[in-house]
């Protein structure tokens, strides 16, 4: 089953148990719908679930509280982890989105048939993201993700279509 990073635990929020959460996804409140529910907290191979028992936002943030984690201590161990879940609990896309976990390592083609390289990067602007291809030769093509450049996305082929735009290489 595949498992989507949604959120790292940067540091812990207060002495009752709480963490605080960089969210990686466009959407923190998706952080809400997930009370009740079981995520699992990763860092390298070590691997243990958690529910959690309630979700408040505070700037950039998401403060999370998990069942069984109730003083700092508990929350401390907790810091630098990956909070994923499975791709059941994952939000539907809409048209022409795509998981970021998807397009990592996709070969990217020129509307002419180019290999331009392939995606091994993600920037988030906050317009748009825009992709960093890495070409053969280890040079750095920055990409907007936007319908001007992007022409089309096959996951299942694993491969982009895209216009460069005056400048771009």
């Amino acid at each position: 089953m595949r498992r989507f990073k949604i959120g790292q635990i940067v540091n812990t929020q207060g002495i009752g148990g709480e963490v605080r959460v960089l969210p990686a996804t466009d959407d923190p409140a998706r952080f809400g719908l997930l009370i009740g529910r079981r995520v699992r907290l990763e860092k390298g191979a070590a691997a243990e679930e958690y529910f959690i028992s309630a979700v408040r936002y505070n700037k950039r943030f998401v403060i999370v509280k998990f069942e069984g984690v109730n003083d700092m201590t508990a929350a401390e161990a907790l810091k630098g982890m990956d909070i994923t879940i499975g791709e059941e609990l994952a939000l539907p896309l809409e048209a022409d989105e795509y998981y970021h976990q998807d397009l990592y390592g996709m070969d990217v083609y020129t509307e002419g048939g180019q290999r331009l390289g392939v995606i091994t990067g993600i920037i988030q602007t906050g317009a748009n993201d825009v992709y960093s291809v890495t070409t053969p030769e280890k040079a750095e093509i920055l990409i907007p993700a936007i319908k001007q450049c992007v022409l089309d996305v096959d996951v299942p082929a694993r491969r982009m279509l895209v216009r460069l735009m005056d400048g771009m290489l």
